[in-house]
């Protein structure tokens, strides 16, 4: 083989989560930040206690330098606004829910981050799809013909929803 040519690709055999396919990506940048795995940014919504799952984010993971000092790590959280001085006050239950997740002191101090807080991308809440009276007449005229009642009415159901797919698209 010359050293112009690239090398072969080897397939691998077998199907990845996306997890596992963006790990080499994904772990020596939360190594930068302190972090050892994904675990405490994975698991946070289960980890932090209540509110604090939903109104903050793991940033950072700061190791004291003394080997001699390594009782825990200070943790620096990023808050949703008007959530910092509530955070900076239950901080050490919020610790406390930390080392009792990883069954050791892994979190000694909790301080809250200057970077922004950005929640989660979830999907956004919709408004209930009405169709027009025309569609349901449409719909209805394609499925009159079908003689039981359960396979006629699943099946306006499902027209119903399609023609909603299809206004959503184009408009």
């Amino acid at each position: 083989m010359s050293r112009d040519e690239p090398p072969e690709y080897k397939r691998r055999n077998k199907t990845l989560s996306v997890a596992d396919a963006l790990a080499g990506a994904i772990d020596p940048v939360l190594r930068k930040r302190g972090f050892a795995g994904r675990d405490i940014i994975t698991q946070w919504a289960v980890i932090a206690p209540p509110p604090f799952n939903t109104t903050t984010q793991p940033d950072k993971l700061s190791w004291p330098r003394a080997a001699h000092n390594a009782e825990g790590a200070t943790l620096y959280l990023r808050c949703a606004p008007g959530q910092a001085l509530f955070a900076q006050h239950e901080a050490p239950a919020i610790a406390a829910a930390i080392n009792r997740y990883f069954g050791y002191v892994l979190v000694k101090d909790v301080r809250l981050s200057a970077e922004p807080f950005s929640p989660g991308s979830g999907r956004k809440a919709q408004k209930p799809y009405q169709p027009s009276q025309s569609e349901i007449a449409k719909v209805g005229k394609q499925t009159e013909q079908v003689e039981d009642d359960d396979l006629r009415e699943a099946l306006q159901v499902l027209g119903l929803a399609l023609s909603s797919r299809s206004v959503q698209k184009n408009g």
